[in-house]
């Protein structure tokens, strides 16, 4: 059974930084998949932020966290990392990390998802 757990949210001043987590398990690195975070502000729809295949390590971001967004993998930890600089308000939401074999893309219909994580950007 594949399952996701997500932590590392919480609430930070504009300008500032987190770095999020997300531990996998149900298969390792090496299986191929791809692991995105996503997130979801009030009354808005999800969006992909950034994902990166297990393997090879590949990475694709959303215009909107270019050069403030970075997506990591650790394959001995089977965890991913998303470390967020410069955080604006409008990025304030409910970040979730999402898994699924394939390519990798931002749009939303990845088959296996965590629970969420809160991100608070706030002064």
């Amino acid at each position: 059974e594949v399952q996701l757990v997500e932590s590392g949210g919480g609430l930070v001043q504009p300008g500032g930084s987190l770095r999020l987590s997300c531990t996998v398990s149900g298969f390792t690195f090496e299986d191929d998949y791809a692991i995105g975070w996503f997130r979801q502000a009030p009354g808005k729809e999800r969006e992909g932020v950034s994902c990166l295949r297990s393997s090879d390590h590949t990475t694709l971001y959303a215009e909107y966290v270019k050069g403030r967004f970075t997506i990591s993998g650790d394959s001995a930890k089977n965890t991913v990392y998303l470390q967020m600089n410069s955080l604006k308000p409008e990025d304030t939401a409910i970040y979730y990390c999402a898994a699924s074999r394939g390519v990798v893309h931002l749009v939303p219909d990845y088959d296996y998802w965590g629970q969420g994580t809160h991100v608070t950007v706030s002064s």
